[in-house]
């Protein structure tokens, strides 16, 4: 019988929390479309989204939640404090404006409080990053953001955070992760150092769906290739943000309960790594 990877999965974070591991991403849609993939995420069952600043976003995200735990497909009853929002910092550049972005988060969202707050660059410079890490740990402190973490930060951005001996270490590490580009390295990097690595285009923007590795599992699970990537993604212990705005992919792609990859074939998944980034890359960021 296959591992339980659930949407009522979820992972424990260093901090003591523990957040979804299969989330709905929000990348590139706005307005109506955006309340409306939220709504079919979370009465499919997801209890995360992870949103941003820099996606515009926020409020048609924060709308859709509130509007989904007052309705009557709220079903089971469920509060704030069962759904995690994730959002992130747009720019790195000072402590203050790092401080008042995150103020404007929490009221744009109209959520009262962040659940997972990321900086979601490391551009900038060390400077900025560290002053913008300050802000994060000082609004945990204040209660405005539960857990904080980071984005598309390299080894070298990680160990430059950790060497400044941080008042709070970051609980999550988002990063682009998926078959064709599984940054082994610096998952083990962030592993040893208890931070869960998120996965953003696990699906590889839908780019690598007919490769036969993937079409072959597809087969072989009478699953889609989404599917599998999605399951690849959880058997690494990685937190997907799957991507849809169509209601009857949000659903397909959680439904990954009902089969499991072998080591085999999760060795094969991984030989496919080619570096492949189908969006930005600023890991090796100054």
């Amino acid at each position: 019988m296959a591992q339980s990877k659930s949407l009522t999965h979820r992972v424990q974070l260093n901090n003591g929390t523990s957040m979804p591991q299969i989330k709905l991403g929000v990348y590139q849609t706005s307005g109506t479309e955006a309340k409306n993939a939220v709504k079919y995420a979370l009465e499919a069952g997801y209890r995360g989204i992870d949103s941003a600043q820099w996606y515009a976003n926020e409020k048609e995200v924060g709308q859709a939640i509130n509007t989904f735990l007052n309705s009557p497909q709220n079903t089971q009853g469920l509060k704030r404090t069962d759904i995690h929002f994730t959002t992130k910092l747009r720019s790195n550049s000072t402590y203050d404006s790092a401080t008042q972005a995150i103020k404007r988060s929490v009221q744009t969202s109209g959520l009262d409080t962040i659940d997972l707050f990321l900086i979601h660059s490391p551009y900038g410079g060390k400077e900025a990053r560290l002053e913008s890490w300050r802000a994060v740990e000082d609004a945990i402190l204040d209660g405005q953001v539960r857990t904080g973490g980071v984005s598309n930060y390299g080894i070298k951005h990680l160990e430059e955070l950790i060497n400044s001996k941080p008042r709070i270490m970051p609980a999550v590490n988002q990063i682009e992760i998926h078959p064709f580009n599984t940054h082994t390295e610096l998952c083990e990097f962030c592993k040893k150092h208890g931070i869960v690595m998120e996965a953003y285009a696990p699906l590889v923007q839908a780019m690598k769906m007919k490769h036969p590795t993937i079409a072959d599992l597809a087969k072989k699970h009478s699953c889609t290739p989404a599917q599998v990537l999605v399951r690849w993604s959880v058997q690494h212990d990685y937190c997907p943000l799957p991507k849809s705005v169509k209601k009857d992919r949000i659903v397909e792609n959680s439904q990954i309960d009902h089969f499991e990859i072998t080591k085999e074939d999760m060795e094969k998944l991984d030989a496919l790594d080619e570096y492949l980034v189908t969006d930005w890359d600023p890991l090796d960021a100054p």
